[in-house]
């Protein structure tokens, strides 16, 4: 009866393993190993994230740029304003972050993802149309009003727009200091050095050409 009970045991110290590996590998930010690690942005030190400067002050934890609306006269009819670290260095090792978007009448926030956080957002005023993409491609869609909340699961693509008649904003929070954007279209037309035109024809089935035009929208403004 020894030998069952032992294998029993290696069986069990071998799940907890794996469980506790798999707690640590799908958690998102570390958790922090002291009480404030305000970000040094002079440091030449390459670590994931930013290390810790002494010389803090209040001032390190307070950050006033999105208590008001962003310019939205661009291209999309959107701003999005951060407050992740590298605006906040406070945040530093928290594991938080925020963001205010600003959409004009009409104005988008094209579809992108955050590789590294799940968002959550809360209407300040106006109406969206929001929606998430599963990796199934089920598109997961819904209309959001002033004082609600929707949330994106984390690195799905997602999107807003606002198709009202008057201006709308929400705030975004994260559960990362730093979560990253990717848009879509930019990623595949404007990277640089640029995708292949052959590439980029065959996935979205138009010709080289099209591709070409494409991407002369996407290209750095002098």
């Amino acid at each position: 009866m020894a030998a069952p009970a032992a294998s029993s045991i290696k069986i069990m110290m071998t799940m907890t393993m794996i469980a506790v590996i798999i707690i640590h590998v799908s958690a998102n930010d570390p958790d922090p190993l002291q009480d404030i690690c305000v970000a040094d942005f002079s440091s030449a030190i390459t670590v994931n994230g930013y290390p810790c400067k002494s010389n803090v002050t209040a001032d390190d934890f307070f950050f006033a740029g999105i208590s008001t609306a962003g310019p939205t006269n661009n291209s999309v009819g959107s701003l999005v304003t951060g407050a992740n670290v590298q605006k906040f260095p406070g945040l530093n090792t928290l594991g938080v972050s925020l963001a205010r978007i600003d959409f004009a009448p009409g104005g988008v926030n094209p579809p992108h993802t955050h590789p590294r956080a799940t968002e959550v957002i809360f209407v300040l005023e106006g109406a969206l149309d929001v929606g998430f993409i599963t990796t199934a491609n089920a598109a997961v869609l819904r209309s959001i009003k002033q004082g609600e909340v929707f949330v994106f699961p984390k690195a799905l693509i997602h999107f807003q727009i606002n198709r009202g008649d008057s201006p709308a904003a929400v705030i975004s929070a994260f559960n990362s200091q730093l979560p990253g954007t990717q848009s879509i279209p930019t990623a595949l037309f404007g990277a640089a050095p640029p995708l292949p035109d052959d590439v980029l024809a065959a996935a979205f089935h138009i010709s080289p050409g099209q591709v070409m035009d494409i991407k002369s929208r996407f290209a750095p403004k002098n």
